[in-house]
């Protein structure tokens, strides 16, 4: 059984109660605990990013410190674990410069390409602009092979400026990313480049969203677009990626973030507020469900039955529940739409976690632990 302090809305309750539960070996079915000091798989590093492969091997980001004699600059190393745990290092940090100015970076987020031989790193980078000292934030795109050398874009630079949110195309050759179109981040704008011609217009040109996220296998992608101005709703928009073509499929409620496709792509999730996320079926967009889970981040189960929510937002820590999402009903004119409320399912004892993802085969679930900040890796825990 699961302990009612383990349900409340207090964090420091809830982690008492885990910590007093993994020491008296309570609430918690023997047959499903998980032993946190034994895991599967340890990397102890400090982790800032990671992201599993098709073929389940790891790619993860460590950061590193160095001094110049004017300032103190963090370049994080990249580095490759296989399945069988053996590693190596693709990208040694201190080593890796553009242009005469100083600056710092940290790798945000990481996305292979289809055919788990590319590797796009998202960095969010500091540079001093001039003798004062003073700096300027921004984020770009590292282009790397699994060997870890640096692939030049159309023979020139391995960094696509300005490019955050990366993904290849399913031909493993074109790379779509996000623009800032209003600054800080609130609305991007399409932009493309193919690794052997560079950079190129985006067929979508001119428009703005929230968020955009590709569909698995096909040249299209599900976004969130909103107007330069903010004075309109969000839409959810099915894109061609290739083409001037898209699909209005909803106008929403809300949108506050969190969009993700499910691993059929058949179906598409986000939070329309701080408390309720969104479901919805792509082939029918009237069939929706909402539940109220709080604000977090999210991965879907197998068989989309249901997700893996980590109780807090991007880069910030959290427990780890189960939520079993309800059937998506067409949503009757005139009426409100029903909000499910379903019991969270607590697993890894209510551990704080920082990051977490659900390997490609769905047999394991790597975490990075609050504090230790090193990737730990467990059998996928059930509710």
């Amino acid at each position: 059984m699961n302990c009612p302090c383990s349900r409340s809305h207090f964090r420091w309750l809830r982690q008492l109660c885990s910590l007093i539960c993994l020491l008296a070996g309570c609430c918690i079915p023997p047959a499903r605990a998980q032993n946190l000091d034994k895991p599967l798989q340890s990397i102890d590093e400090e982790i800032t990013a990671f992201a599993y492969a098709p073929d389940g091997r790891i790619v993860y980001a460590v950061n590193r410190k160095f001094k110049t004699k004017l300032y103190d600059l963090e370049h994080d190393d990249i580095w490759l674990q296989d399945a069988g745990g053996k590693r190596r290092r693709l990208l040694e940090g201190q080593k890796f410069s553009r242009g005469n100015q100083p600056f710092s970076y940290i790798v945000n987020s990481f996305r292979w390409s289809s055919n788990g031989h590319f590797i796009l790193a998202e960095l969010l980078t500091t540079t001093v602009t001039d003798e004062s000292g003073r700096t300027q934030d921004s984020f770009q795109t590292l282009v790397l092979d699994d060997s870890g050398k640096e692939i030049r874009i159309a023979k020139g630079d391995s960094v696509i400026p300005d490019a955050g949110a990366p993904f290849f195309l399913p031909d493993n050759i074109t790379i779509n990313c996000l623009s800032e179109a209003v600054v800080p981040r609130i609305l991007f704008s399409l932009k493309a480049a193919r690794l052997d011609t560079g950079i190129f217009k985006s067929p979508h040109e001119g428009r703005t969203f929230r968020d955009l996220l590709p569909l698995p296998g096909v040249y299209a992608a599900i976004a969130i677009e909103q107007d330069h101005t903010m004075t309109g709703p969000a839409r959810l928009q099915r894109l061609k990626l290739l083409i001037d073509e898209h699909e209005e499929l909803a106008t929403l409620d809300g949108y506050l973030g969190g969009l993700s496709v499910s691993p059929s792509g058949k179906k598409v999730a986000y939070f329309i507020d701080k408390e309720v996320l969104e479901v919805r079926d792509l082939a029918s967009p009237d069939h929706l469900a909402r539940v109220r889970i709080g604000l977090g981040v999210f991965h879907w189960s197998p068989d989309e039955s249901r997700i893996l929510l980590k109780r807090a937002i991007e880069k910030k820590s959290g427990d780890l529940v189960w939520i079993d999402l309800p059937p998506l009903t067409a949503a009757a004119k005139d009426h409100d739409i029903p909000i499910a409320q379903p019991e969270p399912h607590m697993v890894l004892h209510g551990f704080s976690i920082r990051d977490f993802a659900i390997s490609p085969d769905s047999r394991f679930l790597a975490v990075v632990i609050t504090g230790r900040r090193n990737l730990l890796v467990f059998p996928l825990p059930q509710r």
